[in-house]
């Protein structure tokens, strides 16, 4: 009775010096990595995608206001009718460089460029949390909330 809870069960479990242990911490880190990568992927790919869209419904505004303010120019034959598709113009050629033109690639590569010589920009405010700051913020929302039981 009681014996085999007093046996040494430790010896069953690898140790951080074991190459499989070791093996299998790198395995895990490594898709841990690639699982983030893909997320960022998938973020970015719905970024652009956003702004294809938003390109399109632009784009319809974009003929609709071309087509309005010619036919006022039509009518009054005064140039200034013209001049609300300066900025339209302006407007359009940004939305189409960044859904379909190389827009994303040029932020890439400010992006490298920053990391590379810019790092002191990339500092956060206040440093990196620690465990004791957010163990620290955890238990002082604990105490909000049993001072403030219903939320306002």
């Amino acid at each position: 009775m009681g014996s085999s809870s007093s046996r040494n069960v430790t010896s069953k479990f690898p140790t951080h010096d074991d190459p499989a242990y070791r093996k299998c911490q790198e395995l895990k880190m490594e898709r841990w990595i690639q699982l983030h990568y893909q997320i960022k992927e998938r973020e970015m790919a719905r970024y652009i995608a956003g702004k294809r869209e938003l390109f399109y419904w632009l784009s319809a505004f974009y003929v609709t206001s071309g087509i309005g303010c010619w036919q006022y120019y039509q009518n009054i034959r005064r140039k200034a009718a013209l001049l609300p598709m300066v900025p339209l113009t302006f407007v359009m050629a940004y939305y189409a460089d960044l859904a379909y033109g190389s827009k994303v690639h040029r932020i890439q590569a400010e992006a490298n460029m920053i990391l590379e010589q810019e790092k002191e920009l990339l500092h956060w405010p206040g440093g990196l949390p620690t465990v004791s700051s957010l163990d620290e913020a955890r238990v002082e929302n604990e105490i909000e909330k049993k001072l403030h039981p219903h939320p306002s």
